[in-house]
């Protein structure tokens, strides 16, 4: 195939340059809004009247310490008797080119005996914890079994006041660490410092580290917007410096409610918020007034906006506080009329891990999905879909931005972000004023990859179990229309159901498999975790597999029957009719674990359907024909297009899907949709050489391929990138996980054919040799759009902070080992 023949079939790129789009109907340069979609009212901050708001001249300053060269005031520190963690001995300090490394050995036994640890302190006399209660540390490690605890000294003790888990992939990682603060009664700390604990000898290279004062995020402008967590949930605030009055001129064309999340941010603060109307020619009217004194949580505060028929009038936002210049938050703050909006609400569902092959929807001789057969007579399902990637940080910024994941440099390392020059879907929808709401029980799906990015509100919760995610996640949403009952908007559920630790609960659980049989697969599963199970042990396989397979099976039905429940209530609520709802899964399985389904075999392509064949069906009851299956194959990157040409909004100025708006209308038919290869980006960066290596996959019509990129040396170690066993998959994109050495697979490209070997039991490379050398071609020049694409967003490196509960939750999900 020539490279032309190739370019001309390689995924398509769309760039456009488009105007923007303003949410209200009044003119861009009026100060009077126009309430007629849900009015957000930090995105019009620029319309608004700030009158105090002072940032504070003596404001506290951050402080960092960068240990690309010698800080003297941080010293090891030893103390016997003192804590339970205090070595006997000082830890081994020495300082690398660009970090200081802090090593722990045998000598470094803590005096309990159970662990390892080093100790490094400085001074930092007359600190307060309320006024400095965040450290953020900037570290690599190659050890898993490491934590990093944060270290106050009230006086000659030292007291654990914090602890991240490490990850141990050898990239820099950036961790938050905060100290439990929630008043100001502590007395001043005399010095600060970091503990590494291990369970082996071993080492920890720290670049730098910094204390942030409790504003000092906020002191870059009088008033200004900005995602704020607090505990599960982040809202994109407006935020003060009390006393602060904000006025926000509205026009009314009906009734309309008001709803915002109040809060403080620092201990020991008191403000008072107040929401009044003002109207010319009456008497101020106050709606709503709420104290805070809390900065862990959100508070609600709503109130009814009425007798504002046709009628101009101020809204304002009134913040005052015990202390001057105390930051004070508005949180999502939206005024909404009652009225049916003019736009459709709009549901992304995704089923975290579940592949299509093990759905009854899809022909699985289990019922593990009774309620989506049903649905499936009012849907269009998709019966070929795939997902772009295999493991839901690089699957998910795939398909939230319709680029192949190596496109938009996102998975350097677990704290890679999606870059700035990159519009996600919340955005796309919520320029245009839809209410925008994030609920997720994996952080990879949201806060740990920077997509809460332009959410109006994110819930990141931690069921008790990963299997009972759905209800709470759908309970979260429904606590936020109760709040927030203006439409349209548009939501985004992942849930963790059918995702590892595969521990379904009752009444689903025993549906699948006996008491006995769960009771020994989580003793297996435990083994295995902890390196007591020869991973190469058929037999040990077959029994843990098809325990798995049945667990997981129970899940997906916990699952099923959740999404009954919440299709149900959508139906109660009066708008189905005008919700578009997309039901899709991140990946299938296995997906970079030690888990396996019966008959996966551990050298497949990532194509094979096991890994990436996910359930996709779409419904828009009275617009979407429903009953209807295609079977063209399609990608997860394609949903974003086609959602955005549903609601009739513009395109990605940049993307690679393509809009299945056409078929799911019936514009045209299978036979004359002019059908695009599906790209599967299982590619990561080798730390070593800095070069790209992994797979980059197609499944074409009949054909599938999987090429191999791996650095100049094939015998060379590939280091961030894990290798399988067998020959077929070189590396897999998953930065860190312990592997071995493996020889690099014979051939650099496979070719299969997917319909007389839909599982991929062997390529058919000598018969077909001109294959071969297409889609040599075509993924070649893949490989080379994705760069040009890379540099046309040029948004690498950019990082978020990992908290402890991230990590914590991360490590039960699997991601972590």
């Amino acid at each position: 195939m020539s490279l032309a023949r190739a370019v001309s079939r390689i995924l398509p790129v769309t760039v456009l340059t488009l105007p923007l789009v303003h949410c209200s109907g009044a003119p861009s340069d009026s100060p009077v809004r126009t309430v007629e979609m849900p009015l957000k009212l930090q995105e019009h901050l620029d319309a608004a009247t700030v009158v105090g708001s002072e940032v504070p001249a003596d404001r506290p300053q951050p402080v960092e310490w960068r240990f690309d060269e010698s800080q003297p005031e941080w010293t090891p520190y030893t103390n016997p008797g003192s804590h339970p963690l205090a070595p006997m001995q000082p830890p081994e300090v020495t300082w690398e080119a660009s970090a200081l490394r802090l090593s722990v050995d045998e000598r470094s036994r803590t005096l309990d005996g159970e662990a390892l640890a080093g100790i490094l302190t400085t001074g930092v006399p007359g600190w307060r914890i309320v006024d400095w209660p965040t450290v953020i540390v900037r570290a690599r490690t190659t050890d898993p079994s490491q934590s990093l605890y944060l270290i106050g000294g009230f006086g000659p003790q030292l007291e654990l006041l914090g602890r991240v888990p490490l990850h141990g992939d050898g990239q820099v990682q950036t961790y938050r660490l905060e100290y439990p603060v929630t008043e100001d009664q502590i007395p001043p700390l005399e010095r600060i410092g970091l503990a590494l604990v291990s369970q082996r000898p071993g080492s920890v290279d720290i670049l730098s580290v910094s204390a942030k004062p409790a504003q000092a995020e906020f002191h870059e402008a009088k008033a200004d917007v900005r995602s704020v967590a607090k505990a599960d949930e982040m809202r994109e605030a407006l935020y003060v410096h009390a006393p602060a009055r904000v006025t926000f001129p509205l026009r009314f064309t009906g009734e309309a409610d008001f709803a915002a999340g109040i809060g403080s941010v620092r201990a020991g603060d008191t403000l008072r918020f107040r929401v009044s109307l003002e109207i010319v020619g009456e008497e101020l009217r106050v709606l709503a007034e709420k104290t805070v004194s809390d900065p862990a949580h959100w508070v609600e505060v709503s109130a009814p906006i009425e007798g504002v028929a046709r009628t101009t009038a101020s809204l304002v936002l009134e913040t005052d506080a015990s202390r001057p210049g105390a930051v004070g938050l508005w949180g999502a703050p939206t005024v909404s009329e009652r009225r049916d909006a003019p736009a459709p609400d709009v549901i992304f569902y995704v089923i975290d891990g579940a592949g299509a092959d093990w759905m009854s929807l899809y022909g699985y001789n289990r019922r593990t999905t009774p309620f989506l057969e049903r649905l499936a007579g009012e849907a269009v399902v998709f019966e070929n879909a795939y997902s772009n990637a295999t493991f839901t940080p690089t699957s998910t910024s795939s398909y939230m931005t319709s680029l192949l994941y190596s496109a938009i440099d996102r998975y350097r390392s677990l704290s890679d972000k999606i870059p700035d020059g990159v519009t996600t879907m919340a955005e796309h929808f919520g320029r245009v004023g839809y209410q925008t709401g994030v609920f997720v029980s994996n952080p990879n799906a949201a806060t740990a990859s920077g997509l809460e990015r332009g959410v109006d509100l994110v819930r990141v919760l931690d069921p008790p179990v990963p299997a009972v995610s759905s209800e709470h996640l759908h309970r979260a949403f429904w606590d936020w229309r109760d709040a927030y009952p203006g439409t349209p908007y548009w939501a985004h559920f992942q849930t963790t159901d059918v995702h590892e630790p595969f521990r379904p609960m009752a009444p689903f659980s025993g549906l699948f498999i006996t008491p006995e049989l769960r009771t020994r697969y989580i003793e297996w599963d435990e083994a295995a975790q902890s390196d007591e199970i020869d991973l190469g042990d058929t037999a040990w396989w077959t029994r843990h597999a098809l325990a798995q397979q049945a667990l997981y099976d129970e899940g997906m039905a916990h699952q099923d029957h959740h999404l009954e429940r919440f299709v149900e209530r959508l139906k109660s609520e009066g708008r189905w009719e005008n919700t578009i709802l997309v039901i899709a899964s991140d990946h299938g399985y296995p997906a970079g674990s030690h888990r396996r389904m019966p008959g996966h075999p551990n050298d497949a392509p990532h194509i094979h359907p096991f890994t990436t064949r996910i359930p996709l069906m779409f419904l828009w009851p009275g617009h979407i024909e429903g009953g209807r299956r295609i079977r063209t194959p399609v990608s997860m990157i394609d949903v974003l297009p086609t959602l955005l040409d549903l609601t009739g909004l513009p395109q990605p100025e940049v993307g690679q899907g393509q809009s299945l708006a056409p078929l799911l209308f019936g514009q045209v038919t299978e036979e004359e949709w002019e059908s695009q290869p599906v790209f599967v980006d299982a590619l990561a960066i080798d730390l070593v050489s800095g070069e790209l290596v992994g797979n980059i996959e197609v499944i074409d019509g009949r054909w599938g391929a999987s090429l191999c990129l791996r650095p100049d040396d094939p015998e060379a170690e590939v280091r961030g990138a894990r290798i399988q066993d067998g020959l077929t998959r070189c590396t897999e994109a998953f930065p860190g996980w312990e592997r071995e050495s493996r020889t690099p697979p014979r051939e650099r490209l496979l070719v299969y054919d997917l319909w007389d070997g839909p599982l991929l039991e062997r390529p058919i490379n000598e018969e077909r040799p001109d294959l071969v050398g297409r889609y040599t071609a075509l993924l070649e020049t893949q490989v080379e759009v994705n760069a040009a694409l890379r540099e046309i967003i040029s948004g690498g490196g950019q990082s978020v902070e990992l908290r402890p509960e991230q990590l914590e939750q991360l490590r039960r999900l699997g991601y972590i080992r």
